[in-house]
């Protein structure tokens, strides 16, 4: 299998030498890197040259799915690897992505997953690093999804529906709803637990509760309504809608507590059910960081799980703009 490695950057020249430097130590090579500078204002064009890519340059910025789209345009492989700027893959990765998809024909991509060293420091960068790791390494084998930032896909699957979908409202979920599409067609895809990589992003929690809320959220929801499909698996596994729901309950009782004397009671039940619930998860944060940090991090996972019960009624009750 010839593959071609397609990395969309955007003012991410830093980030950038480290995710090259980590695909020239690779066990397996691409036998090609395309870097596409969505309309940089930094010198990250000049950075994908010096670590020996091809870059294509685009004038405007067309986000992840448009410069995605570029980058598989002009690719010569016969598979499309696709992987973030902001992500160092380790050694084997590329290698156990790609033999996924030589041990079955049927099987048209396959993705990774975080790896449990997350780069930057402090709390919420963390957090949101490890519970994307947790989450993935839980995951169903035989996905219901894609995931863009370490993942690969057959170009004849890729081109049969028509690439990542650049409308804005796919913007941010572009490679969920393009696993969506793979899975209509009737392909496969595969989660690879051990094809990680590590995460240089550094989260504060305004960033993590708007993408929660607008960039996950929102356009997820309105997805899941328009396809009709909502797999219980990743993100949307039961345990986390109940949690989801079990934080709404207890949001809309403490903002009964003043009217109702026993509403703060129920509320610390209805938390003290979502600690029950992600037991596994505390435990894991617990063991990879120490106790301190994962009491620390229930309340930062219970903002995660506001944003997404806010963003699912909004994309449910708000009509989407033409």
């Amino acid at each position: 299998m010839d593959v071609s490695l397609i990395i969309p950057a955007r003012d991410s020249s830093r980030e950038l030498r480290e995710c090259l430097a980590a695909v020239r130590a690779s066990t397996t090579r691409p036998a090609e890197i395309v870097v596409v500078d969505d309309a940089s204002s930094d010198d990250t064009a000049a950075v994908a040259e010096a670590g020996g890519a091809r870059v294509i340059r685009l004038p405007a910025n067309a986000g992840p799915a448009g410069a995605r789209n570029r980058g598989a345009a002009v690719a010569r492989g016969d598979v499309l690897a696709f992987v973030d700027a902001d992500v160092a893959v380790a050694p084997a990765t590329l290698a156990r992505l790609v033999a996924a998809l030589a041990r079955d024909p049927e099987v048209a991509a396959v993705f990774g997953s975080y790896d449990a060293r997350p780069r930057a420091p402090g709390l919420v960068s963390q957090f949101r690093n490890l519970l994307h790791h947790f989450v993935h390494q839980h995951g169903d084998p035989d996905a219901s999804t894609f995931w863009a930032g370490c993942g690969v896909v057959r170009r004849a699957a890729f081109d049969a529906v028509g690439g990542f979908d650049e409308r804005p409202v796919r913007h941010f979920i572009e490679d969920i709803d393009l696993g969506y599409r793979l899975r209509r067609a009737g392909s496969r895809i595969r989660l690879e637990r051990d094809a990680q990589c590590t995460h240089l992003k550094r989260w504060t929690l305004r960033s993590m509760a708007r993408t929660d809320l607008l960039y996950r959220a929102v356009p997820w929801t309105r997805l899941i309504a328009e396809s009709g499909t909502a797999p219980a698996d990743l993100n949307l596994r039961g345990d986390q809608r109940t949690s989801v729901a079990l934080v709404g309950v207890a949001l809309a009782l403490l903002a009964l507590a003043a009217w109702w004397r026993n509403a703060a009671a129920v509320a610390v039940v209805a938390l003290a059910a979502v600690a029950f619930l992600n037991r596994e998860f505390y435990g894991f944060l617990r063991r990879e960081r120490g106790l301190g940090f994962a009491v620390a991090c229930f309340p930062v996972h219970l903002v995660h799980f506001a944003c997404g019960g806010l963003g699912f009624a909004y994309g449910r009750l708000v009509p989407r703009r033409p």
